[in-house]
């Protein structure tokens, strides 16, 4: 049963500046992963809240879209160093109510300071293009121009890294943002409008609306929410990007991934198995860019990669989020939790084979938070639907295959292509894989080949929708809109009073 403290608080939203109620009366219980306990309530605006908001932003838009770039970036250097000063604070608010561990926390806040660090070079990425007498005295120049209200609506999992990737570019462009985060994780977003407001970002550029479809289906109809971008399942990017398409906004929408990683018999199976490890069972695998399925070639690469795997995937310990000794904290949700337990457990009916058993781990501290332990799975095919699906867990599995021609197969043919990595000495099958490979992100003996800020990140077919990118120079392209400019100023003498019907040429 979960229990309810009697001081439960009630969050608000931040609009204009402050934090706000909101007119709606419905609240979502906010957990805790590592107590199982009901820290906050979570207001779920109504679509007057939501319109509100966007009015708010509209109109200090102008002002803010007026202000010098130079401006607006010592606005975002204040933010960083807020940020840097308060990374403790907010670790302990992600650890808090996603349950990941304090040291995973700092690594996210780290991460998402490379987007703020890259959204300083905005003076640099908006520069325009310029062409001298392109034809008749004519000059061509070109102009970047920020979109106006642009909304982000950010996943549980990453409570700070992916709403600082998808906004500080936004904002840094001269657009007023929305952002609507994870309604289980609140508290970080709110924590981040709070330095916003410390380092002078001007009341309604940043806001923070909390909420659920509700609020998410308002923000998609609105016609002054020009883009939106959007990280979560596959399911409802799918949703958001047909429905913001619908409603003639700008979408980038990230979802899910069945990330893999090829163990070429070359490989230096202490070093794969060391990677795997982290990049599988790291946030207790609620990662999109988390390896999922480990896949060797050969049955002697496979034996010896598995029999080292398990050993190591025993000492894993799951703890609560502050405990110091714990590799990975609990999963988000009771819910989230018995999904993860059937998908093991229909994978045991279809054939699979149990190595490492994690569905009842024992915790010292409590036993009342969603906690799993470490799971691994061997023998797993490709038609088993714990192999098919994304399984946001710690439940993760190996997939044998004969040479890596059938891996990349395989990788192509599944419906996810966010991520995939290969582990091998030989340079010429690093370079086969990388070429023939159809996945987005792409590592050669990297455990988790997300690019750092100033690269692009997006997934392939059904794990990205639009065409946008989220970190990188495509940030820059997706929240501006280009205006290309001819002009000439000829001398009054050059004047003809001849008028000409032809299509201009040179």
């Amino acid at each position: 049963m979960t229990t309810i403290k009697n001081d439960t608080k009630k969050l608000t939203h931040f609009i204009g500046g402050e934090m706000k109620a909101g007119k709606s009366e419905r609240f979502g219980n906010v957990y805790s992963p590592s107590t199982g306990e009901v820290i906050n309530l979570c207001p779920y605006a109504s679509v007057e809240d939501v319109n509100e908001t966007v009015d708010v932003a509209h109109a200090a838009f102008t002002a803010w879209k007026n202000t010098s770039v130079g401006k607006r970036v010592e606005v975002i250097h204040r933010f960083r160093s807020l940020l840097v000063e308060e990374t403790e604070r907010l670790a302990n608010l992600i650890g808090l109510e996603n349950g990941k561990t304090i040291d995973d926390a700092k690594g996210e806040i780290s991460r998402g300071i490379e987007s703020v660090d890259f959204a300083i070079n905005a003076p640099h990425m908006l520069k325009g293009e310029y062409s001298v007498n392109v034809g008749g005295n004519i000059n061509a120049f070109s102009m970047k121009q920020p979109l106006g209200v642009v909304a982000a609506i950010s996943p549980f999992n990453f409570p700070a890294m992916v709403p600082l990737a998808m906004t500080t570019m936004a904002v840094a462009c001269g657009n007023a943002v929305i952002l609507k985060p994870s309604e289980r994780v609140p508290n970080a977003a709110l924590f981040i409008s709070e330095l916003w407001k410390k380092a002078g970002l001007p009341d309604g550029i940043w806001s923070v609306i909390n909420g659920d479809k509700e609020a998410v289906d308002a923000i998609l109809k609105n016609q002054k929410v020009h883009a939106i971008s959007f990280v979560g399942s596959t399911r409802v990017a799918e949703y958001i990007y047909h429905e913001g398409c619908r409603n003639n906004k700008r979408v980038a929408a990230f979802g899910g991934g069945k990330n893999h990683m090829i163990i070429m018999p070359d490989a230096d199976l202490d070093q794969a198995v060391n990677a795997f490890l982290g990049a599988a069972y790291g946030s207790a695998s609620q990662r999109c860019m988390a390896i999922s399925a480990a896949m060797p070639i050969g049955e002697k690469t496979a034996e010896a990669f598995v029999a080292k795997l398990k050993t190591r995937v025993e000492e894993l310990k799951v703890g609560a989020y502050n405990d110091e000794n714990a590799d990975f904290g609990a999963v988000i949700t009771q819910e989230s939790k018995n999904t993860i337990i059937k998908y093991i457990d229909e994978s045991l009916e279809e054939g699979a084979e149990l190595c490492v058993d994690g569905r009842n781990p024992e915790i010292c501290e409590t036993n009342k938070g969603f906690y799993l332990g470490a799971t691994l799975l061997d023998h797993v095919t490709p038609e088993m639907k714990i192999y098919r699906d994304e399984v946001f867990g710690p439940a993760r599995i190996v997939v044998r295959v004969n040479n890596l021609d059938e891996a990349i197969a395989l990788v192509n043919n599944h419906e996810f292509g966010n991520g995939v990595t290969i582990f091998t000495e030989s340079g010429a099958a690093a370079r086969k894989f990388s070429e023939q490979i159809e996945v987005g992100m792409v590592g050669v003996n990297v455990p988790i080949p997300i690019p750092v800020g100033y690269h692009n990140f997006g997934g392939w077919k059904r794990s990205k929708f639009g065409e946008g990118h989220m970190f990188g120079p495509d940030t820059v392209r997706f929240f501006t809109k280009t205006k290309t400019v001819s002009e000439r100023w000829p001398e009054s003498k050059e004047i003809e009073n001849k008028t000409d019907f032809s299509f201009p040429s040179n």
